[in-house]
């Protein structure tokens, strides 16, 4: 029921961006344009083959903002919460789906998450839009209109961790403007910590009572945040197309910021292609991670990740249990983790193999586009303009994969457990 909700957004946004109307020049977007952008914009990718802020009209910027807003809530949140709203009660099945959505602890606490999802999204958004809408205003000497609407736009494809932005160059022009960039930036680690986190932040701010997926989720992001900003100022530190010609601060914002935007939201203050390849390798590993579960962000997630190294903590000390803060990380729990990672891997590498012989492009730009696109970022070498039809459907393939992938795949690997009544001897292949 998810991925049919998200394939019906799609396919909606597909053709109200195929109207006249949405286009500046006053004809239809091409299918394979249309259902590009639609897609990328309902799985809150950023990835774009035209340029938004000249090849849409503002009939059509308002579509994709919706498809945005839709995308980052959740079909099946978004269709609950109305439903709550509506009938001032749920049924089973709008529980249940979305409980698998929202993570939900239990059916009972469904309500409560979507009025918390609901909250939360509307009050960041609604403060990031009113500091970008001021500083627009202020410093860029844009008219008021102007001003308000590019801070919504970039407020909301921030929170939703989208990349989608309403100027040719990106943020490139506000590289070194910590009002705009840092507004951004927050938006984004919030959205893309996840809601299940948030909403136990904002109830429970005693860190020692906190759930293990609270403290995983917490204790990654931090980290890769952290790694990321020293990371990227050494590779970048005195590249003249990035950070070289700009001052210490500038530097320092600059390196964080693109710390961030691997994290899914795929906005870009410099140009990706003047990059170093230690740099895109870099943000190559940070895109396929991802953010946190059950939030705006794509990748595998955090959690996902930190499991997999408990798992090899484990293993090499001999010890039988996987733990993690004290607490007994489930087998059941390492295999999904371990299926989800390893069906990450071979849908990007399957896909940089068919873009490779569909377009012939550099190994290290289509590489980059694929995973881009699998952990929903929307980070580009330049490429995707390039890629061609038949390359654009395999994109769009896989931003649908990465957007709905580790959801339904763990929870149907939930819903499909059992327990065989008989075990099989045990048989002890070589490892390694």
């Amino acid at each position: 029921m998810v991925a049919f909700a998200f394939a019906t957004a799609a396919a909606i946004g597909t053709v109200l961006l195929m109207l006249p109307m949405c286009r500046t020049d006053g004809d239809g977007a091409p299918l394979v344009t249309a259902l590009f952008t639609a897609t990328s914009a309902v799985c809150v990718t950023g990835l774009t083959v035209v340029d938004t802020a000249t090849y849409w009209s503002v009939t059509g910027q308002v579509v994709i903002l919706g498809l945005i807003q839709v995308g980052g809530f959740g079909i099946m949140t978004l269709g609950s919460l109305i439903a709550l709203f509506l009938a001032r009660r749920m049924g089973l099945r709008t529980r249940l789906t979305a409980a698998a959505e929202t993570r939900s602890v239990g059916l009972g606490d469904v309500r409560r998450v979507l009025r918390g999802v609901f909250i939360i999204t509307f009050t960041v958004e609604s403060v990031v839009a009113l500091l970008l809408t001021l500083r627009f205003r202020s410093a860029y000497d844009g008219a008021w209109g102007t001003a308000v609407w590019h801070g919504v736009f970039h407020a909301v494809s921030s929170f939703n961790n989208a990349g989608f932005a309403l100027y040719s160059d990106n943020l490139m022009r506000f590289l070194t403007d910590g009002f705009v960039l840092m507004p951004i930036s927050v938006a984004i680690v919030i959205g893309g910590i996840g809601f299940p986190v948030l909403i136990e932040l904002l109830r429970n701010r005693r860190p020692r009572t906190w759930s293990l997926h609270t403290r995983l989720t917490l204790l990654m992001t931090g980290a890769l945040l952290v790694i990321g900003t020293v990371f990227m100022s050494l590779t970048e530190w005195d590249n003249e197309g990035t950070l070289g010609p700009l001052s210490l601060p500038a530097k320092l914002l600059g390196a964080w910021f693109h710390a961030v935007q691997p994290r899914t939201a795929g906005f870009n203050a410099w140009d990706y292609g003047a990059v170093t390849d230690e740099t895109l390798l870099g943000t190559i590993m940070l895109m396929f991670v991802g953010g946190g579960s059950a939030g705006t962000a794509g990748g595998l997630k955090v959690t996902t990740f930190i499991v997999l190294f408990f798992v090899i903590v484990a293993e090499v000390r001999g010890e039988e249990d996987v733990i993690a803060f004290d607490r007994r990380i489930e087998h059941r729990v390492v295999r999904q983790a371990t299926t989800v990672a390893l069906l990450g891997v071979a849908a990007v590498l399957t896909a940089t193999m068919l873009l490779t012989e569909l377009t012939e492009l550099p190994f290290r730009d289509v590489l980059f586009e694929s995973t881009s696109a699998f952990a929903t970022v929307g980070l580009s070498t330049g490429i995707t303009p390039k890629v061609g039809d038949g390359g654009e459907l395999v994109l769009v393939v896989l931003m649908f994969l990465g957007r709905l992938g580790p959801i339904t795949l763990v929870s149907a690997l939930t819903l499909r457990e059992r327990n065989r009544r008989y075990r099989y001897p045990e048989g002890a292949p070589l490892i390694g």
